[in-house]
C-alpha cells in the first residue's frame, strides 16, 4: 500500500503541535555526520561539536551549520569572521567527547594549527578541514543558520566518517 511506514507508531498533528520529545526521536532515524566546528576568540580556540553541518552550493563553494542560540560556545564564536569545519573520523570518537567534558582542556593532545586563511583551529587528524569566512547568519527558530564561504580545504585519504543515529555514535560501511 502506497503510505504505508510499517508497524511503527505513526502520529499525525497540525502544524505547530508537533510534540519536542517526539520530534527529536523521529529526527535521530536520520543519521548526520559528527564535525568540531571552530573559531578563535581572540587568542582562545573555540570550538563546537556539530551534526547540522550541511553543504549549501557549489559555486561559490558555500556550507553551513545550525548552532543553538542559547549555546555560550555560539557565543563565543560569533564575533570571530571565520571557522574551520573538522569532519570526524570513527576513530575520533574520544575527540568528540572531549569536548563535552568540563574535567580537561578538550585541546590537549589535538595537534590543532592554525586554518591556512582564518587562522581557526584545524586538526590535521581529522578526515577533511573546511576552512571559512562568515558569510551570513540567519534566524532558524531556535537555532542560528551560519553559511561560511569555503576559502580553503585539506583532506586525509583513508579513514570512515563519524556517524551519530539514534544517540549513539557509529560509522559508515559501503555496500559492495
Amino acid at each position: 500500500m502506497a503510505g504505508d511506514r510499517g508497524s511503527g507508531d505513526v502520529a499525525e498533528k497540525a502544524v505547530g503541535e508537533i510534540d519536542g520529545d517526539l520530534y527529536r526521536k523521529v529526527l535521530g532515524r536520520y543519521p548526520t555526520g559528527v564535525t568540531l566546528v571552530t573559531a578563535m576568540d581572540g587568542e582562545d580556540p573555540v570550538a563546537m561539536v556539530i551534526g547540522s553541518f550541511v553543504s549549501v552550493s557549489m559555486d561559490p563553494p558555500l556550507v553551513g551549520f545550525l548552532p543553538g542560540k542559547e549555546s555560550y560556545t555560539w557565543g563565543r564564536m560569533s564575533s570571530s569572521k571565520g571557522f574551520c569545519v573538522n569532519v570526524l573520523s570513527d576513530t575520533q570518537t574520544d575527540l568528540s567527547n572531549a569536548f563535552f567534558r568540563k574535567d580537561s582542556d578538550p585541546w590537549e593532545g589535538s595537534g590543532w594549527q592554525p586554518a591556512e586563511v582564518t587562522g581557526s583551529p584545524a586538526i590535521p587528524s581529522c578526515l577533511a578541514s573546511i576552512d571559512c569566512m562568515v558569510r551570513e547568519v540567519v534566524d532558524a527558530g531556535d537555532h542560528w543558520f551560519v553559511m561560511g564561504e569555503v576559502v580553503a580545504v585539506s583532506h586525509v585519504d583513508e579513514g570512515s566518517p563519524l556517524v551519530f543515529l539514534g544517540g549513539k555514535y557509529g560509522n559508515y560501511r559501503a555496500h559492495d
